[in-house]
């Protein structure tokens, strides 16, 4: 089979989309700085730097003194150039932030949900909310981001179901892209959390990790794989469900497979505590009664385990006893998948800190043949919002490179 050279045109696009993810991930660069890295001729350089200059995709930001002669540009991205949002949506807040093309943060945003059941309402008031605080016409919005709990179907892109949002449906992803007349897409909240995590957080060197998120503000259990550098969303986008997983010392459900799926178990989730799996053992709601079964008191489970670290031996043994719960959820996935690095996430994890990843690692290793490395969540703030921006970066940053074609 014959190769045809690259013709100009094409040329141009690589150099150009070259400088482009050049810039945004060193910064300002000079022009000679620019070929160096590429292996572009000055004569190459400065003709994609004008090309990119009259497209204001790139702008002279400052100048940079070298030896003889006059100072040398620096030229960088156009922060303008692209906006993205990204939005977190809850059962009882929705935060949302917008971010230019550099992936700086320009507003965030909270909104209450529980005004409105229509979801296509929610998202429309955050993202008008966003725009009007940030200064930002909507038009100028390349890409949209938008984590929920729930299964989302790989296939469509559109929630199959969340026990949290039960509005949320078949359907509502093509009422989102119809009203914001734009590039959007749900993702399950921990994968995007996963996403923040590979990218900026424990699980920077790791190309096979699992992100298990324990005792969250919505009482949920969640988990997100990432194998081989991508998301394993598995065929109809329910892997990493570990709320359902059967442990020991956990009841096995007896109805998840009836029919109506995922449908038949809101009624399970409408109860005080699920009746089963995994979720009956490290709930947000679980965590809260194994505290006061240890004379542990707390509003939340933040409360618990910070009282708990104050707490001499009985706060020592609450700890041990909510590790070696971890720690059967942690061996059962480590025995399948043997990711080597299990990040933990989560309002539990994040204020049980390093010792309590320490106990469930010296707990996971006792009860499986794999003894996993146990990492607590490195990143600081909402790690579902901050995947969601990473996210939506990188599709919009997909169409501005697209734009250098000519």
């Amino acid at each position: 089979m014959s190769r045809r050279p690259g013709t100009p045109r094409l040329l141009r696009q690589l150099n150009d989309r070259a400088a482009l993810e050049l810039l945004l991930s060193s910064g300002p660069l000079t022009r000679t700085q620019l070929g160096e890295a590429t292996g572009l001729s000055k004569v190459t350089a400065s003709q994609l730097l004008s090309r990119l200059e009259e497209r204001e995709l790139v702008h002279v930001v400052g100048t940079q003194a070298g030896g003889r002669g006059p100072n040398a540009a620096l030229y960088a991205v156009v922060p303008s150039s692209a906006y993205v949002a990204a939005l977190d949506v809850g059962p009882n807040q929705v935060t949302a932030a917008i971010a230019d093309i550099t992936g700086t943060i320009v507003t965030e945003v909270s909104i209450d949900p529980t005004d409105s059941d229509d979801p296509v309402a929610v998202v429309h008031t955050a993202v008008m909310k966003l725009v009007e605080s940030a200064g930002v016409p909507l038009r100028r919005l390349t890409a949209c981001v938008i984590g929920t709990p729930g299964v989302v179907d790989p296939r469509t892109g559109d929630v199959r179901f969340s026990f949290d949002l039960h509005s949320w449906h078949e359907g509502v992803l093509e009422s989102l892209r119809t009203d914001l007349k734009r590039s959007v897409t749900i993702e399950n909240d921990v994968n995007l959390a996963a996403l923040a995590e590979r990218t900026e957080g424990v699980a920077r060197d790791a190309t096979d990790f699992v992100l298990m998120w324990v005792g969250g503000g919505g009482g949920g259990v969640g988990m997100a794989i990432m194998l081989g550098d991508r998301i394993h969303r598995g065929r109809s986008g329910g892997a990493g469900e570990i709320g359902y997983l059967p442990v020991p010392g956990a009841p096995l459900p007896d109805d998840v497979g009836l029919p109506g799926g995922y449908q038949s178990l809101r009624s399970a989730y409408g109860k005080p505590s699920l009746a089963h799996g995994f979720q009956s053992l490290v709930g947000a709601r679980e965590i809260l009664a194994l505290g006061a079964g240890h004379g542990l008191d707390g509003e939340n489970v933040a409360g618990v385990l910070t009282a708990a670290r104050e707490a001499g031996p009985k706060g020592d043994a609450f700890l041990q006893e909510l590790a070696e719960r971890i720690a059967r959820g942690v061996a059962s996935v480590c025995v399948v998948l043997d990711p080597g690095l299990v990040v933990l996430g989560g309002e539990a994890p994040r204020a049980g800190g390093v010792d309590l990843a320490r106990r469930v690692a010296r707990a996971a290793g006792r009860i499986g043949p794999n003894e996993p490395e146990v990492s607590i969540s490195e990143i600081e703030g909402n790690p579902v919002l901050r995947g969601a921006v990473l996210a939506a970066l990188k599709k919009a940053r997909e169409e501005v490179f697209a734009s250098t074609v000519e």
